[in-house]
């Protein structure tokens, strides 16, 4: 399902208004998804989520901390559609 970010603005209470290069475009409360602990502990400072950007040759929302979303559960949040499917591997 693969579609890339192509735009993100910042909202208030951790939400996103992001744009897919198809069109597609939605909110996405990011508190829903994220803990806001590891990578992701800098993002419970406003200043530091309001400095998210759209990384083009991964095609998703970044910030400076090294935090990143996935642009399919992305897609799926602003879309409705099913998330994707991850399957463990077993590979070891």
């Amino acid at each position: 399902m693969l579609k890339d970010v192509i735009e993100v603005q910042t909202r208030d209470d951790y939400r996103l208004f992001v744009r897919f290069e198809d069109g597609t475009a939605g909110e996405v409360d990011v508190a829903r998804y994220v803990r806001f602990e590891g990578v992701f502990a800098p993002l419970r400072d406003a200043a530091e989520f309001a400095r998210a950007t759209v990384n083009s040759e991964l095609g998703t929302v970044v910030w400076p901390c090294g935090a990143d979303l996935d642009p399919d559960v992305l897609y799926s949040t602003v879309t409705g559609a099913a998330p994707p499917k991850f399957e463990a591997s077993t590979d070891r």
